[in-house]
């Protein structure tokens, strides 16, 4: 999978989760057309990366406990050297 589909994925996957809006795992599984076990693989690095998310059994769906953004950037350093 290429890095840009997968920033998507995760991108989608915070959006969903913003809105309360992802409904069960395996719901979310099946929308983002992958295996509940990837559904759990996301989950734990969005947490692993500060995002303080839980399950809501209430409104079946994984909820933020706090508000959380997300920033990926690269950058250039020219006194790195290329590989």
């Amino acid at each position: 999978m290429s890095i840009l589909r997968l920033i998507a994925r995760y991108e989608r996957v915070h959006e969903l989760i913003k809105r309360k809006a992802t409904g069960s795992p395996k719901e979310l599984a099946q929308r983002l057309e992958v295996s509940p076990s990837t559904v759990k693989i996301i989950i734990r690095e969005l947490i692993q990366l500060g995002g303080p998310i839980k399950y809501c059994y209430f409104s079946q769906s994984y909820v933020y406990t706090e508000q959380v953004e997300f920033e990926i950037k690269f950058e250039y350093d020219p006194n790195e050297p290329v590989l």
